[in-house]
């Protein structure tokens, strides 16, 4: 099988998505299938280095939109070499070209999601909302009707997606996601990297610390997490915050000068983005990952947490909150000052044999839930039924009605199918 993943780029910042990708490129590859990516980064970005599949990296496009002819050029030319495509998002001009191209080629194409069509960002940016209406209108449905099927990574995005939009046509498909079990984890050495980071940061010195790591944006709640620290510091009296993560430089500055406002800049130790074995370091040695977000798809760093054995606290808008409460491999409340609060402070009041308890959750959770070499045979199941039936369809006479899966689902705004 050749499969194509396309993507807006491969920096590892633009978080879910990319790491994603990574696995999924990773799983095909090791079945023996043939894989290429392509992308819009510069040819000389550090970050495709690390990347096994062939990676065509055609430039940067110019507007936030993505728009370049150089991808309708390299799709047009290469397409048809592909058995599948694999399109991580909407939204953006990517989607579209492998749109326009493939219904000419006759190439099945899969749209990830990838939390895209959470209400979340209605409510949160109601101008943007009105453009993203026009575009749903007149270009975004036809892409998410025509794949052969949308990729959703939990029940709860899809549930969450089907009243976004009118219409809503598509062929949905929920496949999980995971990840590849870090192999660092096993054989951590904690007393090693405590001493190493206490070097580094003297104020953790004789504390433990709670680990949010993700970018510094006000999605994640970093804003919630400094406020509900500051009201807890009674509780938390030994226990520091460390911040991982990329952001903005006026993020960046927001969040400091929040931290300095609320008197704890002193127990806040900001250690900017951090990757590999030292970002699983930094899961393995908190007590805690915690991540108060008010919209996550799936969170791959929550997942990543997991795997090290490490509790999360999260909030219920991480869609797979569920599976996590489930298995008690951490704690949840709402996402806001008052849940956030009390995540903070029912963590600190739990005996400490209840935590060591919760760590070996974790890493259960993760296997039975979240570990790519099971969530991967659901995805390539899909993509060979999504390859093998539009062929089947010819055969009939009907065929130019038959979808390439059984659930279709149709939801116009209007008639019986409103749900």
């Amino acid at each position: 099988m050749r499969i194509l993943h396309v993507l807006r780029t491969l920096d590892p910042a633009w978080g879910g998505p990319v790491e994603g990708a990574r696995n999924l490129t990773g799983r095909a590859l090791a079945r023996g299938y043939r894989v290429e990516v392509v992308c819009l980064d510069d040819a000389q970005s550090p970050w495709l280095l690390s990347w096994r599949p062939t990676v065509h990296a055609l430039g940067r496009a110019k507007s936030t939109y993505g728009f370049t002819n150089k991808l309708d050029r390299w799709l047009i030319a290469n397409i048809r070499r592909f058995d599948a495509v694999v399109v991580h998002g909407i939204w953006m001009y990517f989607s579209y070209a492998v749109w326009k191209v493939t219904r000419k080629a006759g190439v099945p194409y899969f749209l990830f999601i990838h939390g895209a069509l959470d209400p979340w960002f209605k409510t949160r940016y109601p101008l943007k909302n009105w453009k993203k209406i026009a575009y749903w209108i007149l270009i975004e449905n036809r892409i998410m009707r025509d794949a052969n099927a949308a990729l959703f990574t939990t029940e709860e995005e899809k549930r969450l997606a089907h009243n976004a939009f009118f219409p809503y046509n598509c062929n949905p498909a929920v496949i999980g996601y995971g990840i590849v079990k870090p192999i660092t984890v096993d054989s951590f050495d904690s007393e090693a990297f405590t001493r190493e980071l206490t070097a580094s940061h003297p104020v953790l010195r004789n504390r433990t610390f709670l680990l949010f790591l993700a970018r510094i944006h006000e999605k994640k709640g970093i804003d919630l997490l400094l406020k509900a620290f500051a009201a807890s510091r009674n509780a938390l009296a030994d226990t520091a915050i460390v911040v991982a993560g990329p952001g903005s430089h006026e993020n960046i500055a927001s969040f400091a000068n929040l931290a300095a406002s609320l008197g704890i800049a002193g127990d806040v130790v900001p250690v900017g983005p951090v990757y590999g074995e030292k970002k699983y370091a930094l899961m393995r040695a908190a007590d805690a990952y915690v991540l108060p977000s008010h919209q996550e798809n799936f969170g791959i760093s929550i997942v990543e947490a997991l795997a090290c054995g490490t509790p999360v606290l999260i909030s219920n808008k991480v869609n797979i909150w569920r599976e996590i409460q489930a298995a008690n491999a951490g704690l949840v409340d709402d996402d806001d000052i008052e849940g956030t609060t009390r995540l903070l402070q029912n963590w600190a009041a739990l005996p400490s044999e209840y935590k060591l308890a919760m760590r070996s959750n974790a890493k259960r959770c993760f296997e039975e839930n979240f570990d790519i070499a099971v969530t991967s045979d659901r995805f390539f199941d899909v993509l060979f039924a999504g390859c093998v039936q539009p062929f089947i369809a010819i055969q009939s006479e009907k065929g130019r009605h038959m979808t390439c899966l059984e659930n279709k689902t149709t939801h116009s705004g209007i008639g019986p199918d409103r749900q």
